[in-house]
C-alpha cells in the first residue's frame, strides 16, 4: 500500500515450498500424461521404445514451452534484456524480486519431480543414465545460480537452453507422426548454433568484462559475494573463460556430428528408396517378343503368315 518494493532471500524455508511444488509438478506431469499423450498414442499405435521416446519428448515440450513463456516474460519485466548491465551491475543480487525467486523454486521442483518420475513411468534400464545425467545437470546449474547470487545471467542462460529444447523435442514430436518431415529439425539445428553463440558471447560478455569490475571486489560469504574477488586475477579469468569455450566447442562437435549422421541416414534412405522405384519400374515393363509383329490385333510371322498352325482336312 505504501509503494515498497518487498524483495526476498534463499533460506531454509525454500525447500518446505520446494516439496510442495514437487507433489503439483506430479499431478500436472500425470493430467499432461492422461489427458494428452496417452490419447495421442493411442491413435499413432507407437512401438515400446517409440512410446516412451513419445512420451519423454510431450512432457518436455509442455515444459519447455511453459518456461520459455514465464522466463522471457520475467526478463522483459526486471528490465535484464533491455539493460545487459544489470547482469553484473550491483553483483551480487542477494534480495531477489517475486517472480524470480518463484520462477527458480518451480525451477528446481520440476526437475526434482522427474527423479520419482522415472520410476513412475517405469522408464527402461538403458534411458535411465541418459536421463539421470540430464536432470543432475540441469538441477546443478539452476542452484548454483540460485545459491551464487547469479540468479540474472541464470535467466537469460535458462531461456536461451529452453528455447533449443523446446524445438528438438518438438521435431521429434512431428518425426513421431510422420517420419519424412525434416523441417522443423533445420529450425532446431539453426536455432541451436544462434543460442550457442549468444551463450558463449553472454559468458565472454559477463565474466570477461563485468565481474571484474565489480566495486565490492572482497571475499564476503556473509553479503553474498562468493567469487568476484577471483576474476581480479587475469589468470583465473582467462581459465574460465577457456574452459567456457572448451564445453562449448565440445558440444558444438557433438551437434555437428549428430546432423552428419542425420543427413548420412536421409540419404542413404532416398537412395535406397530410388532403387526399390527404378526396380518395380523394370518389373512392370511388358517383354517383348522376338519374332512376329502385330496387323489388325492378329499377331503374324515375318513371312506374313499367321504363327498358328493349319490344321489338315482329312480327305
Amino acid at each position: 500500500a505504501d509503494g515498497e518494493l518487498v524483495q526476498y532471500h534463499y533460506g531454509l524455508k525454500d525447500l518446505v515450498t520446494i516439496l510442495f511444488y514437487i507433489f503439483i509438478a506430479i499431478i500436472l506431469h500425470a493430467v499432461v500424461q492422461e489427458y494428452a499423450l496417452d490419447k495421442i498414442n493411442r491413435r499413432l499405435h507407437l512401438s515400446k521404445v517409440k512410446h516412451s521416446k513419445f512420451n519423454e519428448s510431450g512432457q518436455l515440450v509442455a515444459f519447455h514451452l511453459t518456461s520459455v513463456i514465464w522466463c522471457l516474460y520475467v526478463v522483459v519485466t526486471e528490465g535484464y534484456v533491455s539493460n545487459p548491465r544489470s547482469l553484473w551491475e550491483n553483483y551480487p543480487h542477494v534480495y531477489l524480486p517475486f517472480q524470480v525467486k518463484f520462477f527458480y523454486l518451480c525451477q528446481l521442483a520440476y526437475w526434482l519431480h522427474a527423479l520419482p518420475e522415472l520410476y513412475f513411468q517405469k522408464v527402461r534400464k538403458e534411458e535411465i543414465p541418459r536421463q539421470l545425467q540430464r536432470i543432475v545437470l540441469y538441477l546443478v546449474h539452476i542452484a548454483g545460480a540460485y545459491l551464487l547470487n547469479l540468479t540474472r545471467l541464470g535467466l537469460i542462460l535458462l531461456l536461451l537452453q529452453y528455447l533449443a529444447e523446446f524445438f528438438f523435442h518438438m521435431a521429434q514430436l512431428v518425426c513421431f507422426t510422420d517420419e519424412n518431415n525434416e523441417k522443423l529439425f533445420n529450425v532446431w539445428a539453426v536455432v541451436f548454433v544462434v543460442t550457442r553463440l549468444f551463450t558463449l558471447t553472454l559468458y565472454i560478455l559477463v565474466i570477461g568484462f563485468g565481474l571484474p569490475r565489480v566495486e565490492n571486489q572482497a571475499l564476503d560469504p556473509e553479503k553474498g559475494n562468493f567469487f568476484s574477488f577471483l576474476f581480479n586475477n587475469i589468470l583465473f579469468r582467462m581459465s574460465v573463460l577457456l574452459l567456457v569455450c572448451l564445453f562449448q566447442a565440445s558440444v558444438m562437435w557433438r551437434f555437428i556430428h549428430f546432423q552428419l549422421r542425420r543427413w548420412r541416414e536421409y540419404w542413404n534412405e532416398q537412395s535406397s528408396r530410388k532403387r526399390a522405384a527404378a526396380g518395380a519400374k523394370q518389373q512392370a515393363k511388358p517383354l517383348k517378343r522376338d519374332s512376329g509383329y502385330h496387323e489388325n490385333g492378329v499377331v503374324k510371322a515375318e513371312n506374313g503368315t499367321s504363327p498358328r498352325t493349319k490344321k489338315l482336312k482329312s480327305p
